[in-house]
């Protein structure tokens, strides 16, 4: 039997610890909500003489993309957050900021909506009900407001009827936002910025067989799948070995070999001692100790040998797997992407091209096989770390649940006894700061296994974290923190029983119970979150105030010094990590639906954070951080679904409650299904209704007819696609070291030998030439000027910028107006003499009876160019179908015409304008005829295409180009030249100035 005195002392500190409870959560409350207000005054009073830590956008930006310049004063930056909304935010932040903004807008309306229902509805029946039921001993202010006691009771069945308000609640705000999300991706779509944009226009050929492994393999992949619109130029990407890691290994010694520099020269003296580097040895111990100016310079003469003789010795001429193709428009792009999203022509794999600065090269090139072998390990290390953080996980338990360890640890009962105060406050403070503190490097670590997992975009690596990251604070911070708490709760219990010298028979028939102790332990875990949440608000503003980021640019500078390479990367605007910014805001989310129910004042809690998030991430995104590539919103889709899983973990939770409260067997649970299924119904909703515009350009009849089509030649003559999409190595330039203009003196005193002064170009600061010495070793080492030392805000608009993009659409429409100046149909050049079935073969293109003669005879064998170079023959059809001249005195016979008249029509695919592939290279049979050869080309409007219904339209929308352009109309004499001398160039029309 227990002893009646141990059995009163159990209960005694189980009541105490109840009041406890309340105690915590109200003094980490008052601390975070001290400690924040302290944070906004320190950054209200740092901010004005600091503008290029927290204003830096202001001085650099892209274009006229200026933010609104806020004030000096106290709170002068609030007034800008006010009254800039979000077409402007679009325009001057981009659309990957603007649709992080509407996810946390929508979060905090969602949050306030799910706080007010459950406040107002279930708060008051859980008083009510503990007021009536439940013991005054049993109970405290929190667990009051919380359905821990009603587990059994039919009162329960209001909460499942506000789950199914929730439900209704975050479907409506997902269902409008999801809708004008797709409203900002469709007119982004249709931004010049993105239509004047390369990459826009390109398609990515990943997965290339072996075999098809050539430009003209890459050809024949379009060519088989019969697409509408045909490539104007294609590229396969080319090996380029180790340079990229050898370019890579020289620019980090170029780092090193400045540090060791500005810091024994700092001030401009000669410090008292050589910096050395201990090379070899493991945790400090052993190792050789060498100079270490010596050895990074002499580390660099190397790299840079190295790099120069790879690049010397380098063998262009072996292919990658993937490659590139570009499209003469926009819209045909997206249509062909579309077409071809769920096909695989010849194995290959062909999607919308990114931004090249998105790309990450190193995985590009990776075979299938090595991404399924890196993804294996990596998932295997993905397994490893959550399963070692529960390590900590288990510390976080323990102290989370500290109170319940004074009976059984004596240290803990003096401390409470002694000093209740201070144990309730570290009991209430402590746990959510150790789980931070753990969860810091998370991210980090995720981030560099998805790498090398094998994503070949930075924005499909941050969509891969969000995913990764997301799954595992769920499955760590709620499954498992839940899971370890049920344990902890149950060997207390059995303690408990133990001390009372029950028999075992008891003890195991104990373990029944353990439904109600999995029940009470998630439910009673509502205090460690509203611990929690206060804990992320603080994190948020001092987000905002940047002080670790400011006390470690004073003791850099003051105590080691700083490079000129780390000041003008420093004053340049940071980053913005939306993956783990999305993860931490989806997670919060995420526990605001799992207690919405069962405590509602966490979802108040979320609901407080969500409002701070949004007004602290809308200022660091006007006048701090820049996003790495634009992606347009991409990430939107991504989120969302993370959302709703979060809500249908939710509506399982509630099942969970009532399946244990009631039981199973009594199928009450069966109530709490509806929801998960409307959710799913939803999203399958949202995959039919929002999905394609979201991923694809749809354009518009009118919008096809008036797409900016550009010429095959631009895109040829001057490579733009494999100069726009090689691989960076090839035209990357090497670091130049630097030091400050004040220790240039000094390197007489530092290198042994002459010294030479010469005049260099930085890359690094635009070319712009500046002094240098060129030690020994033939290593230049520039001096910098301190008015130099911050980033050139017009160098920073010119990296920022799609340089590239800008001379390809200069180059594309030099011959171009907005307008044709010659008539009001749309024609870029003067209308055509009117021969006999002109119109007619405009509109339908070459008919069978008109083709080439076939290639195995004589005539066709005749105009092969000798030398090895040509890779085709000329053919003198495709000329004289770009000319105005008239072929027919030089035995070229013209194909019959009618004068059917109809709107032009793009062309079929053919492989280049006046060169067609040899024999060697034609991807389709050697038996020739017209149609095989190749074949006709359907032309799909955009709308019977994104229905999957191929739709053939003989007369398309006439398509405005260039007068150079491929697919422009084919012009006849310019004004002035009738009758008068042939263009033997072949190219008779001109502008009119």
């Amino acid at each position: 039997m227990s002893n009646p005195g141990d059995l009163d002392q159990i209960i005694g500190e189980t009541a105490s610890q109840r009041t406890l409870a309340p105690v915590a959560v109200a003094s980490q409350v008052g601390l975070m909500l001290g400690v924040s207000l302290a944070t906004v005054i320190v950054f209200n009073v740092l901010r004005p003489n600091n503008k290029i830590v927290y204003e830096p956008k202001v001085k650099y930006h892209v274009g006229n993309k200026a933010p609104p310049r806020p004030s000096d004063s106290f709170l002068g930056w609030v007034s800008p957050l006010l009254h800039t909304k979000e077409p402007e935010l679009v325009d001057k932040i981009g659309l990957d900021a603007a649709v992080f903004l509407r996810f946390l807008r929508m979060c905090r309306w969602m949050f306030t909506a799910v706080a007010a229902l459950t406040c107002a509805v279930l708060i008051p029946i859980n008083v009510v009900y503990n007021l009536k039921h439940v013991k005054p001993k049993a109970r405290d202010a929190l667990s009051m407001l919380t359905i821990r006691d009603l587990e059994k009771s039919n009162w329960i069945f209001a909460h499942i009827v506000v789950t199914y308000g929730i439900t209704f609640i975050v479907i409506g705000f997902i269902w409008w936002h999801w809708r004008e999300v797709v409203r900002l991706r469709r007119d982004w779509f249709r931004s010049p910025e993105y239509i004047q944009s390369f990459y826009a226009r390109t398609l990515m050929v990943t997965d290339v067989p072996k075999k098809m492994q050539s430009d003209e393999g890459l050809r024949a992949i379009f060519e088989s799948v019969q697409v509408p619109y045909p490539t104007t130029s294609v590229h396969i990407g080319r090996k380029v070995g180790r340079l990229p890691d050898l370019i890579e290994y020289h620019n980090n010694a170029v780092r090193d070999l400045e540090a060791v520099l500005v810091k024994y020269l700092k001030g401009g003296k000669i410090g008292k001692k050589r910096p050395t580097i201990t090379i070899g040895g493991f945790m400090g111990c052993g190792g050789v100790k060498k100079d270490a100016i010596d050895y990074y310079t002499a580390k660099l003469q190397r790299a840079e040998r190295a790099v120069e003789e790879f690049r010397a010795q380098i063998d262009l001429r072996k292919p990658e797997n993937y490659g590139f193709a570009s499209m003469a428009a926009v819209p045909y792009a997206h249509i062909v992407a579309n077409m071809l999203r769920h096909k695989h022509p010849k194995g290959a794999t062909i999607t919308l091209a990114p931004n090249p600065k998105d790309i990450v090269w190193k995985n590009l090139g990776c075979t299938p096989a090595e991404i399924r072998r890196k993804q294996t390990l990596g998932w295997i290390w993905l397994i490893a770390v959550c399963f070692f953080n529960t390590v900590p996980l288990l510390i976080i338990s323990l102290l989370a649940n500290l109170s319940s360890l004074t009976a059984y640890v004596p240290f803990l009962q003096s401390w409470s006894d002694a000093s209740p105060g201070s144990f309730t406050f570290v009991s209430g403070v402590l746990p959510p700061a150790v789980s931070s503190l753990f969860g810091w490097a998370l991210p980090i670590i995720m981030r560099k296994l998805t790498k090398y997992m094998g994503a070949y975009t930075h924005s499909r690596m941050d969509r891969a974290v969000v995913a990764r990251y997301y799954a595992f604070l769920v499955i760590s911070q709620l499954i498992i923190f839940t899971l370890i708490g049920v344990i902890f709760n149950s060997v207390k219990q059995v303690v408990e029983l133990v001390g009372q010298h029950e028999s075992i028979e008891t003890i195991i028939h104990n373990f029944d119970r353990l439904p109600d102790t999995i029940n009470k332990t998630y439910i009673e875990q509502a205090s460690y979150w509203l611990t929690y949440f206060p804990l992320r608000g603080f994190l948020v503003l001092f987000d905002l105030a940047q002080i670790i980021n400011l006390f470690v640019i004073f003791i850099k500078t003051h105590l080691f010094g700083r490079t000129p390479r780390e000041i003008r990367e420093w004053t340049q605007p940071p980053e913005f990590q939306y993956a783990i910014y999305f993860s931490n805001l989806l997670f919060m989310g995420t526990v605001g639906f799992f207690f919405a129910p069962l405590a509602p004042l966490v979802a108040v809690a979320a609901a407080v954070v969500f409002w701070i998030s949004s007004w602290v991430y809308k200022y660091q995104l006007m006048f701090v951080f820049v996003s790495k590539t634009e992606t347009g919103g991409r990430m939107w889709n991504v989120v969302i679904n993370r959302l709703l899983a979060g809500l249908i973990l939710m509506q399982f939770i509630m099942l969970l409650t009532t399946g244990l409260g009631f039981g199973f067997k009594t199928f009450k649970w069966i109530a709490t299904i509806p929801p998960i299924l409307i959710v799913l119904g939803f999203k399958l909703y949202i995959n039919r209704a929002f999905q394609p515009s979201f991923r694809y350009y749809i354009p518009t009849e009118e919008e096809l007819r008036d797409a900016q089509v550009h010429s095959r030649r631009g895109d040829t003559v001057g490579n733009r696609l494999e100069k726009r999409f090689g691989h960076p190595a090839l035209h990357s330039e090497l670091f130049t070291p630097m030091v400050h203009a004040n220790m240039t003196q000094l390197l007489p005193q530092v290198y042994h030998g002459k010294i030479q002064n010469v005049q260099t170009k930085l890359e690094e600061m635009g070319g712009q030439a500046t002094d240098a010495h060129v030690v020994a070793g033939g290593i230049k080492i520039a001096a910098v000027e301190e008015r130099d030392l911050e980033y050139d805000p017009a160098l920073y608009q010119r990296d920022r910028g799609d340089d590239w993009d800008a001379r390809s659409v200069s180059s594309s429409n030099l011959l171009a107006d907005p307008k044709p100046p010659y008539s009001d149909s749309g024609r870029g050049s003067p209308a055509p003499s009117k021969v006999v079935g002109y119109d007619r073969y405009l509109a339908q293109g070459p008919q069978p009876e008109i083709e080439m003669t076939r290639l195995d005879t004589a005539s066709d064998i005749q105009p092969l160019l000798p030398h090895q170079a040509s890779p085709g023959y000329f053919d003198p059809q495709a000329v004289a179908s770009r000319s105005n001249i008239d072929l027919g005195g030089y035995g070229y016979s013209s194909p019959p015409l009618s004068d059917t008249a109809a709107t032009p029509l793009v062309p079929a695919a053919y492989p280049s304008d006046a060169y067609r592939e040899a024999p060697l290279h034609r991807p389709y049979p050697t038996q020739y005829s017209p149609q095989s050869q190749y074949p006709p080309q359907q032309q799909y409007p955009p709308q019977a295409m994104y229905q999957g219904q191929p739709h053939l339209s003989p007369v398309p929308p006439p398509q405005r180009g260039s007068p150079d352009s491929y697919f422009a109309p084919q012009p006849g004499p310019p004004p002035g030249l009738d009758g008068g001398e042939q263009n033997m160039a072949g190219r008779g029309a001109h502008r009119m100035v």
